[in-house]
């Protein structure tokens, strides 16, 4: 049958295109996909132990500060950066950038945490939507892609949108932090969604901070949750791996 000249030329790919981003994206950052993000509490078992976070308007903001001036605005920089290499088929940048990152957490159980991530995030990602040229990517990396790294990679791969990605990896990343907070506090289903609705602007925020971003612009101004992720170590009852 022929076009007609009122039929929209392309509508109907771009229609696929992004129903495939957005269901592999929500696919790939739901609590389901099993990275193993349920075991780790990024040092918030510890802080309430110690009395740092005691209900939901300390978790909101410890977990603002977290987000903003700590590890969430060093993995949104990362997972930046990662894509845009990937993209590009930058393999020494993106090979540093796979190091640096590795090299940036503050504590081994941090460490553990984002690099066991990764490394399932990659497998099983891989395992289920494969894409052309992701082999050799991951593969010039020296480094094993932690966390971050792996969701730029991968997301850069399939042709993920960049804004999205990030906005849903730090979505992700708050919602598994008050998912352990939730068990630890205790808190209830309603409050944990206070939180998470509290955090909404920072989200956005850290997000459209980190897209702007360059590798020299990296730090963390958050020495109370590094020391709660060193101090898990050592914490004779423990919940979480980190």
């Amino acid at each position: 049958m022929l076009m007609t000249t009122n039929e929209p030329v392309g509508a109907r790919a771009l229609a696929e295109g992004e129903a495939a981003a957005l269901y592999r994206l929500m696919t790939w950052l739901s609590p389901a996909f099993p990275v193993g993000g349920f075991s780790y509490s990024s040092g918030l078992e510890w802080a309430v132990e110690a009395g740092d976070i005691t209900d939901a308007a300390s978790l909101a903001d410890w977990l603002d500060a977290m987000l903003a001036e700590g590890s969430g605005f060093c993995d949104a920089t990362f997972l930046v950066h990662a894509y845009r290499a990937a993209e590009a088929g930058e393999t020494t940048a993106l090979n540093e950038i796979a190091e640096l990152a590795a090299a940036f957490v503050p504590s081994r159980e941090r460490q553990l945490e984002t690099a066991s991530q990764g490394r399932a995030f990659i497998d099983i990602a891989r395992a289920a939507w494969n894409a052309d040229g992701l082999d050799a990517v991951i593969a010039a990396c020296s480094t094993p892609p932690v966390y971050p790294v792996a969701v730029g990679v991968v997301a850069a791969q399939h042709a993920v949108p960049l804004a999205p990605t990030l906005h849903a990896f730090l979505h992700a990343l708050v919602s598994n932090w008050i998912s352990a907070a939730s068990r630890l506090i205790p808190l209830g289903q309603s409050d944990s969604q206070r939180v998470l609705a509290r955090l909404e602007a920072a989200v956005a925020a850290t997000a459209n901070r980190a897209l702007n971003a360059a590798l020299d612009d990296l730090g963390s101004a958050t020495f109370r949750a590094d020391l709660a992720s060193l101090r898990h170590e050592a914490q004779y009852t423990r919940l979480f791996r980190s």
